[in-house]
């Protein structure tokens, strides 16, 4: 077992954690993080400069659930002992397993991710499983080269703290990280920290974190994360309910006095707040159950709609963040879509507002709360760095040359052509009286192939709904990578693009999302079914095909469309995605189908149904 797997604590994670060289001929880190609620894969490019902005280039997570695939625990989350053995199903072990040979595939295959500079590490779900020696046995029999690391819980609060951090110039206040298993809690002031002029262990080696560590020493991890309160608040008797909600309470309480005999500065704010009615503490949250928190906020804010499609950054008042008992009933009576609030989210709030209702009853006073895009994998990317590139100030380097495109030189990768050629082929065939792509308004048609295929596999390290917004406003600014389409040409092209990446249109997108598509409808109805389902089909492409493909061949041994169509009431168009045996490992064949689940969804006379099948 010592071969592939290791627990990474506040003594070793420097040595265990992949160095970062400026002089390096490579500087793409790939990271996989193992949560309680899903499992994340990313890849970051750090070359200088830009390494301080920790750019994504891709990432993509998978819908397992390591706590939920757990066997039913006992009903108290501190509870020892119990009935039921916390144990990973083999199925559930099968899947991690192949979803992290995929994982792996794609970062050393198809970006170039030197072995070496691949990590990836579990969480609280990995300390708990009782069988967690079967799971990685497993990892290592499908990949064994994979080193799986598990996280001390000091170092869970660093990565977390750390990456939440690394979203701004300089912090001062509370920073909090609730996942699926626990909820962790510490304290960071970089004003001080500089005013201090570094800690002397510092000046010895500059990778040395300084506060960050203190933060780690002080922080505290409580066993509360969502995925783990939900079922107490679910599944537990009234008195056990009011049991756990106690220990909640008075855990959050005791982490927040802790925190504040550690730290002189949070002492001091304390003080002031409670002593001379001061403006209060700064609160950063981060972990997909606080976004989720504040995507409720944005859902309830006085400015709709809200005109930022993004969680990061946002921060609400003391005020503001206390409404938990509103959102907590808006949460139960809302039926429609809450942009940012995943179905999952949205049954485990009641759990993330006991946890919110605890911070607020453990804080004295509250003056702001932001919420931080950044987490375990950002801060585990960060303390790679060396001090002075790690406490820069990233707004200089905004404008820093950016790595180039994720698509290789031409010469030797697959043309524009080639992979239009392949979407092409999940279309219909052409016959009297059918739709044709060819004469409706398309890519294919209005001659901006290539420009559309040039963006298919850019930022594919930032959010899908992100990118959707991105492709719509793109569209009508002037900037989609050629000047001179006419306005037609523009809607096709952000339409497309925003279909690509799943079309989730925030609420301020809504109108410019409608009226594109109006401008569109109005000549060519069709155009827009097209529009959409080219969108799906290049999605399905990317998700075999990860990065832009090496050559015609690479694609051809992953990926084949067959398309057909029946004619009728409704004309049926029947696509067959088959993959390779290679490229469908780890891979859930239901995603590739729900792609198109939005195709043609509003259209009495057109169906489409998607099979997938192995490539033979």
């Amino acid at each position: 077992m010592s071969s592939f797997i290791d627990i990474i604590t506040l003594d070793n994670f420097q040595h265990k954690m992949p160095r970062w060289d400026p002089d390096s001929a490579n500087h793409l880190f790939a990271l996989v993080d193992m949560g309680s609620n899903g499992i994340r894969f990313s890849i970051s490019d750090l070359s200088p400069p830009r390494a301080r902005l920790l750019p994504c280039i891709y990432r993509e997570r998978a819908a397992i659930s390591l706590f939920d695939a757990l066997n039913k625990p006992p009903t108290s989350p501190n509870q020892q002992g119990g009935t039921a053995p916390m144990v990973f199903p083999p199925e559930t072990i099968k899947l991690v397993a192949q979803t992290l040979a995929r994982f792996r595939a794609i970062a050393v295959d198809d970006y170039g991710v030197p072995p070496s500079q691949v990590t990836v590490f579990a969480t609280e779900a990995m300390r708990r499983a009782q069988n967690a020696v079967a799971m990685l046995t497993a990892i290592n029999a499908e990949v064994p080269d994979l080193v799986v690391y598990v996280l001390a819980p000091q170092i869970e609060t660093l990565f977390g703290s750390v990456g939440a951090r690394s979203g701004f110039v300089d912090v001062k206040g509370l920073f909090l990280d609730l996942g699926g298993g626990s909820v962790q809690m510490t304290y960071m002031d970089t004003y001080a920290a500089k005013a201090r002029g570094g800690h002397e262990e510092d000046k010895e080696e500059s990778t040395e974190v300084g506060y960050e560590i203190a933060a780690a020493l002080a922080g505290e991890s409580l066993p509360f994360g969502a995925a783990r309160l939900i079922r107490v608040l679910q599944d537990a008797g009234a008195d056990v309910q009011a049991a756990e909600t106690q220990k909640l309470h008075s855990g959050m309480g005791e982490a927040f006095e802790t925190l504040r005999a550690q730290f002189p500065t949070l002492a001091a704010t304390v003080a002031e707040a409670r002593e001379r009615d001061g403006p209060g503490i700064d609160i950063y949250l981060c972990g997909g159950g606080f976004r989720g928190y504040g995507s409720m906020l944005m859902h309830n804010s006085s400015v709709q709609p809200y005109p930022i499609p993004a969680i990061g950054s946002y921060a609400v008042s003391g005020d503001e963040f206390r409404r938990a008992n509103h959102l907590l009933k808006v949460n139960a009576e809302f039926d429609g879509k809450i942009f940012g609030m995943s179905k999952r989210r949205r049954t485990q709030f009641p759990a993330i507002v006991a946890v919110v209702k605890a911070l607020i009853a453990a804080v004295p006073r509250i003056r702001s709360v932001t919420f931080c895009a950044g987490g375990n994998r950002e801060g585990a990317l960060a303390t790679m760095l060396p001090r002075e590139v790690r406490e820069s100030n990233p707004l200089d380097l905004v404008d820093a040359p950016p790595y180039s495109t994720p698509m290789p030189p031409l010469a030797t990768a697959a043309l524009p052509a080639d992979i239009l050629d392949t979407l092409l082929s999940a279309f219909p065939p052409i016959t009297a009286g059918a739709l044709n792509p060819l004469t409706s308004a398309s890519v294919f048609n209005l001659h901006f192939g290539p420009i559309y295929i040039r963006q298919a596999w850019a930022r594919a390290g930032e959010d899908a709904d992100a990118n959707a917004s991105a492709a719509l406003h793109d569209a009508v600014a002037g900037n989609p990578g050629c000047p001179g389409l006419t306005h037609v040409a523009r809607a096709i092209l952000g339409l497309t693009l925003c279909a690509r990446w799943g079309a989730g249109v925030s609420p301020i997108d809504g109108d410019l999302y409608r009226g594109l598509r109006a401008l569109i409808g109005a000549t060519d109805p069709d155009a827009l079914l097209w529009a959409d389902y080219l969108g799906a089909a290049t999605a399905a492409l990317a998700r075999v095909v990860p990065a832009w493909p090496k050559s015609r061949q690479a694609i051809d041994n992953s990926i084949r469309f067959r398309c057909t169509s029946e004619s009728g009431k409704k004309l049926k168009i029947l696509l067959d995605i088959s993959i390779s045996k290679t490229a469908a490992r780890g891979l859930d064949p239901q995603d590739l189908v729900d792609l198109f689940k939005n195709v043609a969804k509003n259209r009495a006379d057109t169906k489409v149904a998607v099979t997938v099948s192995q490539l033979g």
